[in-house]
Parts: C-alpha cells; structure tokens; sequence
C-alpha cells in the first residue's frame, strides 16, 4: 500500500493550487493522509474526487465548514497497522513521550501544524511522521510532502519530497 502524507496546505492563502507534482503523487497513491489546515473547502472537495481513498482532520485554520465534515483526530487501519491523523501535537520538546502517551493505540501518528518535516520513534514504537507543507515552507529550505509504504503490519521506507522553489 502506497500513502501519500501532507499537512497545512493552506490554498489559497499561502498558494493558489496544490503543486502538480503533488497531485500526480495523488493519483499514485493508495491512501492520502492529509493533516489539516486546508483552509479551503475547494482543496478537500479536489482530494475527495481524486483520491482512492482520502483521510483528514481539520487544523486549526479550519473553519466551520471543513470542521463540519472532518474530525479533529481520525483513526484507521491499513495494511496491518494503527494509524492516527492530527493536526497539533504541541512543542518539539517532549513530543514523542507526549504523543506515546496519548495515542498508546496506535502504531505511526501522521501530524502537521509547524511546517517542518518530523520522523522519528516514540518509546514504545509509535512513529512520527509531519510531512512539513507543500505550499508553506516557513523557515524550511524547501516545501515538502511525505510518501511511505505499509505491508504485513510494517511500514516501508518514508520519503521526504522536496518540492521546486516557486
């Protein structure tokens, strides 16, 4: 199974559209995994008709319309594995002790909200992964987005995108 990670899209504040290197990962992908701050009803309206299957949360950007049809947490399994969606997970300092102890059910917490890539491993096992923003580079060198695999409970090699300067 192939997933496609993105987080704080934020179109049409930070972009005018998604970038089309992007949407081409779309179509590739099995799963799109996106972790809030859309911003806009018209970017989920266009991974909801794209995306084989598509699972998000609102960010806190997100206002009531997106809120409306997308959870502040979702949880979902795959390819033998419990993942988690959430926007915020708080200060760099503590997160992976913090988000093992929120999320002891799940196995990889995909998060957004600072733009800046995260992998890493909480005690315990639960992987971390925010794939930074593919529209908002912030203080980051380049706007990203994440690919990864998942097969017999395991996940495969995590790929952070670097996407063209605009």
């Amino acid at each position: 199974m192939r997933l496609l990670l993105v987080s704080d899209t934020h179109v049409p504040l930070r972009a005018r559209r998604l970038p089309d290197e992007l949407l081409r990962e779309v179509e590739r992908a099995d799963v799109v995994v996106h972790a809030g701050d859309w911003v806009d009803v018209a970017t989920l309206d266009l991974l909801e008709g794209c995306a084989r299957h598509l699972v998000g949360v609102y960010g806190n950007n997100d206002g009531p319309e997106l809120r409306a049809r997308l959870p502040e947490v979702a949880r979902v399994q795959w390819a033998g594995l419990r993942f988690g969606v959430v926007h915020e997970t708080g200060a760099s300092r503590g997160r992976e002790a913090r988000c093992a102890a929120l999320y002891p059910d799940l196995d990889v917490l995909v998060f957004g909200h600072s733009h800046i890539p995260w992998d890493s491993e909480a005690p315990g096992g639960l992987r971390l992964l925010n794939p930074g923003s593919p529209t908002d580079r912030r203080r980051q060198p380049y706007c990203t987005y994440m690919t990864c695999t998942a097969a017999n409970g395991a996940l495969g090699e995590v790929v952070l995108h670097r996407l063209p300067r605009r």
